[in-house]
This record gives C-alpha cells, sequence and structure tokens, in this order.
C-alpha cells in the first residue's frame, strides 16, 4: 500500500483531524478517536512512505489499518 502525504491529510481530515501545527516540512494533525487524543505526524509534499513508516502513522493515528486505508 503507497499513500502520499495528500491521501494521508485526506483520510486524517475525513476521520475529524485537523492541522494544529507545523514546522519546516513537518505538520501535526490531531483529533479524537475512540475518546482519546491522538497527534499524527506526516511529512509534507512526500510521495510515498515507508512500510514502516506509514504503519507509525497509522498506530499513532488511534485508528485500525482497515479504517485507516476505507
Amino acid at each position: 500500500m503507497t499513500l502520499s502525504s495528500k491521501d494521508i491529510k485526506r483520510v486524517l481530515e475525513k476521520h475529524g483531524f485537523a492541522l494544529s501545527r507545523q514546522r519546516g516540512s513537518h505538520q501535526q494533525f490531531v483529533g479524537l478517536v475512540h475518546g482519546k487524543k491522538h497527534r499524527v505526524t506526516v511529512i509534507a509534499n512526500q510521495k510515498s512512505f515507508a512500510p514502516g513508516t506509514l504503519r507509525s502513522m497509522i498506530r499513532q493515528s488511534g485508528l485500525s489499518e482497515n479504517e485507516f486505508v476505507s
């Protein structure tokens, strides 16, 4: 599964996350998932992410992999 930073931002916003801050190329999105606050760091303008990096962002979001890709 390859997702760009635009795809990841779209998924996060769909699940109620909002951009809270940006420093350089790193953007942080904050959202509530299952009643808990989660913060996800996304690198802006990235065409694809390594599998481990993508897994880390999914884990940070508090969403299951199925919720993230649907």
